[in-house]
């Protein structure tokens, strides 16, 4: 891999419409090196930052 991504912002929206899919299933280690850098989750959205490298978190959800 290329390694071109330094930061990935993933905003899940829950919505139910059967059995859903699996985001992460079947990359093997293409997330190891990954760090979650913040975390806010809501009732209607959870918001997700994810960094390669180092754990320096910016904020936390409550």
């Amino acid at each position: 891999m290329a390694g071109l991504v330094d930061e990935l912002h993933l905003v899940v929206v829950p919505v139910l419409l059967g059995s859903g899919e699996r985001l992460f299933e079947g990359l093997g280690t293409a997330l190891d090196g990954w760090t979650c850098v913040e975390f806010a989750p809501s009732m209607s959205v959870t918001h997700v930052r994810l960094r390669r490298g180092s754990a320096d978190f910016d904020t936390m959800g409550p």
